[in-house]
């Protein structure tokens, strides 16, 4: 019994001694560079629908080597470029983060606001009066992974944003960033703003010297292959298609020449080249800020706008959009191989994913006898229904604006005619019940007791913002959208607009796909906890288990 008891009493001292003593610490192990890449107005299924036609470097590379999230959704609606973003890097919802659509009207004085708009900020890289310049992410409520990324890294870690469109550059960037970058249609130059800094660095001026847009846009866009081999498309002549700016054609070859040394650039956005242009000052945004190359690690943000110009004019069925698509394989392959041979391949953490999908064009419907299809401006239902308040109220301006099916009225003049609200509201949504386009309506006062699919109301309660919404929510029917009768919009909460891509590949990935339904808000979460930061101050996200293990 004694020799029990000494044996047990030796266990212990062992024991004791055994967790005294530190384990050897370890450095933590991060990636050198996070890489987000978000495509704007990319559908998920362009994953696939040309996938026989990519390349084995870009798309494939990331399916096949990458982990897949095939059943990513968007959580909220209206589904749109700046909420987008917004949501990718915070992990957040509009009701949240704020930025509830690329326009709204602010509620505190009724002034219509730009979700990048700061007017207390001046451009940089443009002319002194060009309003361009003057944004900021001032309007968005929380903070991004990029953010919580510095935070943790006492503010060693870089962080920069680029896009052709100033919404993409600015807000994944988020608020401590070192820089962001956008397209200035008057100048054809990369600008930024003094949010950032005093003077743009004197290696974007060097850059932005080399009229590389110029370079591109001397050559015609034509198809890379035979147009027989585009059997994903339409034929090129479509009266559906908007005419493209620069050479007033909807067919090819497109041509470009005319904007060369114009004051308008804006034509340059809708073209394959766009997409180049931007990897390759992505390119030279990691080389010339040494990006991944310090003790910590650095964040880029890169969002490709040019899939969205040219859905808007020729839509998802075009030989411009399979052609662009085509391209762009290209030139993410490109880039990734860039990344491979400046950072190596397993060093840095990248991400695919886009900001909204997009519908079917409504002429291509209706060419395929799809009869519950069309378009309805809202531009034309605001001006009928101030002409019906004009017969009801006495007063023809009432209805301020729509932006993306959230229709804002001018409580102030509402007031000042001492009208009552609610029958002012009323009359408007019995109005949008009627119109054979729309699906459902209310006053947003009466949400709590509109009757709904659970789904959509936890969706429309996600991008409720009383200081910035409006007033009466509005939906089309399905595949009708609001535009004139030629190009698309997005906006709606079905799956077209909301089922997006989501790839993660490079640093501590391994190969996998996953069916199960996660939402662009787990995004966020998920690099955060590769990252082992904090997730963003707004995140409701949750992490994607299956991408870590």
């Amino acid at each position: 019994m004694k020799f029990v008891s000494v044996a047990i009493a030796i266990i212990f001292v062992i024991n004791c001694s055994a967790q005294k003593t530190p384990s050897a610490v370890t450095k933590l192990s991060r990636p050198k560079l996070v890489v987000g890449v978000v495509i704007d107005q990319m559908r998920w299924d362009y994953l696939y629908r040309y996938y026989n036609r990519y390349g084995n470097d870009g798309f494939k590379r990331l399916l096949n080597q990458g982990f897949s999230c095939d059943n990513t959704m968007i959580p909220y609606t209206p589904t749109v470029t700046g909420a987008g973003h917004a949501c990718i890097y915070t992990g957040s919802v509009p009701a949240i983060h704020g930025i509830v659509a690329n326009d709204w009207v602010e509620r505190s004085n009724e002034s219509l606001m730009y979700c990048s708009r700061d007017t207390s900020v001046r451009g940089l890289g443009t002319t002194a009066s060009n309003w361009a310049g003057q944004m900021s992410p001032k309007n968005m409520l929380t903070n991004t992974m990029g953010d919580e990324l510095k935070l943790a890294t006492n503010f060693r870690s870089k962080v920069i944003g680029i896009s052709l469109k100033d919404r993409g550059g600015i807000l994944p960037a988020g608020h401590s960033a070192n820089a962001a970058y956008w397209f200035d249609d008057l100048t054809g130059n990369w600008i930024s703003s003094t949010y950032y800094f005093s003077d743009i660095p004197d290696w974007v001026k060097k850059y932005n010297a080399l009229r590389k847009q110029d370079s591109l846009m001397k050559n015609d866009w034509t198809l890379l292959y035979p147009q027989p081999s585009y059997i994903q498309s339409t034929e090129d002549d479509k009266a559906y298609e908007k005419l493209l700016e620069s050479d007033g054609k909807r067919t090819f070859p497109h041509k470009y020449q005319s904007v060369i040394g114009s004051n308008d650039y804006n034509a340059f956005r809708a073209s394959p080249f766009g997409a180049t242009y931007t990897f390759d000052f992505a390119k030279e945004t990691v080389s010339k800020e040494n990006l991944g190359m310090g003790a910590e690690t650095d964040m880029l943000c890169v969002s490709i706008s040019t899939s969205d110009y040219l859905g808007h004019r020729f839509g998802p069925n075009s030989l411009e959009q399979e052609d662009a698509y085509l391209r762009l394989d290209k030139d993410l392959a490109d880039f990734l191989n860039y990344l491979d041979k400046t950072l190596g391949k397993n060093n840095y953490l990248l991400f695919l994913s886009a900001d909204h999908g997009s519908p079917q064009t409504a002429g291509y419907l209706k060419e395929k006898k799809y009869t519950t299809a069309g378009t309805l401006n809202n531009n034309d239902i605001v001006v009928d229904m101030n002409k019906l308040c004009k017969q009801k109220f006495g007063a023809d301006t009432l209805v301020k604006k729509i932006f993306d099916y959230q229709l804002y009225i001018d409580m102030h003049r509402v007031d000042s005619l001492k009208l009552n609200h609610k029958e002012v509201k009323t009359f408007l949504v019995n109005y949008l019940k009627s119109l054979n386009e729309v699906w459902n309506a209310y006053d947003v006062d009466d949400f709590s007791t509109v009757t709904l699919p659970p789904k959509l109301k936890e969706r429309l309660a996600n991008s409720y913002y009383y200081r910035r919404s409006g007033d009466i929510q509005f939906f089309y029917k399905a595949q009708y959208t609001d535009y004139t009768t030629t190009g698309l919009e997005h906006g709606a909460w079905y799956p077209y607009d909301t089922h997006i891509p989501l790839l993660f590949y490079g640093w501590n990935i391994k190969p996998g796909r996953l069916t199960r339904e996660v939402y662009m808000t787990d995004i966020a979460p998920t690099i955060s906890a590769m990252l082992k930061i904090q997730m963003p101050s707004g995140c409701i996200g949750k992490v994607i288990e299956e991408v870590i293990k």
